[in-house]
C-alpha cells in the first residue's frame, strides 16, 4: 500500500507542475515561448517575451503550483514521512518535462522556491535574502537556481535528520543544473541576459545584439 501512495503522491506532484502559465499565456497570444527568447518556458523568459506583468504573474504561479502540491501531500499521506519531498520534487520534475509539451518545459527555480517555501519557510526566507544579494552582485538570475539547487539539499538533510530527503533533493539538483549548462556557456561567451535587463531593458538589448554579431 505504501508503494501505491508514493506512486500516487509522485504523480499529483508532476501532473501539477506539468501546468505551465509561460506556455499557456503565449499560445493564447498565438506563439509558443520556446520559439522566442531564451526559447525557455519560464519566468525569466516570459518578462522578456511577454513583458513584467506576465513574468511576475508566471512566477508566482510556478510558486504557489508547487508549494500547494508539498501541502495537499502532506494532507492526503501523512502515513509518507517524506510526501512533501516527493510531492514537491516531482512537481519541479512536471515543470521541466511536462508531458503536454513534449516533455520541454521550464528550469524549475519558481518551483523550487515553492517547496522550499511549504517545507521550511525559515530557510526559504534566509535563501531569498542571501540569493537576492548574490543576483545583484553577479547580475545573472541563472546563479539563482544553480546555487540554491545545490545548497538546498544539503540544508534539509542537516535540518531534518533525512538522508534520503537529502538524496532525493540532490537527484533533482543535478536535473536541474544539467537544465543551466547552456546558461553557464552563455555567461562565458557574454550572452546571457543581466538580471539588470528588469530596469534596464534597452541597454542590455543593445548589449546582446553586439555580442552577437561579433
Amino acid at each position: 500500500m505504501t508503494v501505491l501512495y508514493i506512486v500516487v503522491c509522485v504523480l499529483i506532484g508532476y501532473f501539477v507542475g506539468g501546468i505551465n502559465p509561460a506556455y499557456i499565456i503565449g499560445r493564447f497570444k498565438g506563439f509558443d515561448i520556446r520559439g522566442r527568447g531564451s526559447g525557455n518556458a519560464g519566468a525569466s523568459n516570459a518578462v522578456i517575451v511577454m513583458g513584467k506583468g506576465i513574468g511576475i504573474f508566471t512566477a508566482l504561479f510556478d510558486i504557489a503550483k508547487a508549494y500547494v502540491s508539498v501541502k495537499l501531500a502532506a494532507v492526503l499521506f501523512p502515513q509518507l514521512k517524506l510526501a512533501g519531498v516527493l510531492c514537491g520534487s516531482a512537481c519541479i520534475l512536471g515543470h521541466i518535462f511536462p508531458p503536454l509539451m513534449r516533455f520541454k518545459g521550464g528550469k524549475g527555480l519558481a518551483c523550487l522556491g515553492g517547496m522550499v517555501l511549504a517545507l521550511d519557510w525559515p530557510v526559504f526566507v534566509i535563501l531569498l535574502a542571501i540569493e537576492l544579494v548574490l543576483v545583484l552582485v553577479v547580475d545573472y538570475i541563472c546563479i539563482v537556481p544553480i546555487t540554491a539547487s545545490i545548497v538546498y539539499p544539503i540544508i534539509f538533510a542537516l535540518r531534518t535528520g533525512s538522508i534520503a530527503g537529502g538524496v532525493i533533493l540532490a537527484l533533482v539538483a543535478v536535473i536541474m543544473l544539467y537544465k543551466h549548462i547552456e546558461n553557464i556557456k552563455r555567461i562565458i561567451n557574454g550572452e546571457e541576459a543581466h538580471f539588470s535587463y528588469l530596469w534596464n531593458k534597452d541597454k542590455e538589448l543593445e548589449r546582446l545584439k553586439e555580442k552577437t554579431e561579433e
